[in-house]
């Protein structure tokens, strides 16, 4: 996926890599669910003209307008992710991701790259807890054996959650084996495009709330919620997401003590 035009006349220049021609409605699919990962048909202009004016949002959206929510990955390989997030430092997550992959991911050569490709559902649903753990991804066994199962079994179909409403979808991700609120929010956001799916913050980000709507150090995450309900309704997951990006983008560009102390990259 190249960019080959401008905000205002947005453009992707698209190279599909196969072993063989592929049929059109195949093409076709693909380019479906390629905008759909990546939230290309979504009209934000509402969202522009709502929460333009909010003086703490304007400098993010000036910058950033026109980025959209996007997961590259599918529901199931984006929980593949979570799970190998949790109770992790970033080494340790590279390290068992890169385990399984290489274990049962498929190894691909195109454009002179060489990329694994996460692994069928059927794989680890199959596959037994021990031969998991021997990966050293630990208690995090069962958890990718389960999530596996659920998939493999009908039990979660991504296909059907994006036409539920949020509420709907968020219960039936709740049921998931060993996933909570806040990665289902994350999911609902990221995944499934729900922006207003801002109703739970993690510790960390309750920090970095607190900073940027109060600028004091801890706020309690109710007040938080109520607050970015009170400034942008039901954008207020994508407004939250252009504030993050651009404070990580500043972050590159000049120092901001206060985050470092906080993440410790």
């Amino acid at each position: 996926m190249i960019n080959v035009g401008t905000v205002d006349e947005p453009a992707i220049d698209l190279t599909l890599f196969a072993e063989s021609q592929l049929p059109d409605d195949e093409c076709s699919t693909v380019v479906g669910e390629l905008c759909w990962r990546f939230d290309l048909e979504s009209d934000l202009s509402e969202f522009q003209q709502r929460c333009g004016a909010d003086p703490l949002l304007a400098p993010a959206l000036q910058r950033w307008r026109g980025m959209r929510v996007s997961a590259s990955g599918s529901l199931y390989e984006m929980l593949m992710v979570y799970v190998v997030l949790q109770n992790a430092t970033v080494r340790r997550t590279v390290q068992m991701m890169n385990a399984l992959l290489e274990r049962y991911g498929t190894l691909l050569d195109f454009d002179g790259r060489r990329l694994y490709a996460f692994w069928p559902v059927e794989t680890l649903a199959t596959t037994g807890e021990e031969d998991l753990r021997a990966l050293k991804v630990g208690y995090r066994a069962r958890m990718l054996k389960r999530l596996s199962e659920a998939f493999a079994g009908g039990e979660m179909d991504e296909q059907r959650l994006r036409d539920l409403p949020m509420e709907e979808a968020r219960q039936q991700l709740l049921k998931l084996y060993g996933i909570g609120p806040a990665s289902v929010s994350y999911l609902l956001f990221e995944v499934l495009h729900h922006y207003d799916a801002l109703d739970h913050v993690p510790p960390w980000e309750q920090r970095i709330y607190s900073r940027l709507f109060f600028d004091q150090q801890l706020v309690p995450a109710d007040r938080i919620i109520d607050e970015a309900k009170r400034r942008w309704g039901e954008w207020r997951m994508l407004a939250a997401h252009y504030l993050f990006e651009d404070l990580f983008w500043r972050r590159r560009n000049e120092p901001v003590p206060w985050l470092e102390e906080l993440i410790r990259l």
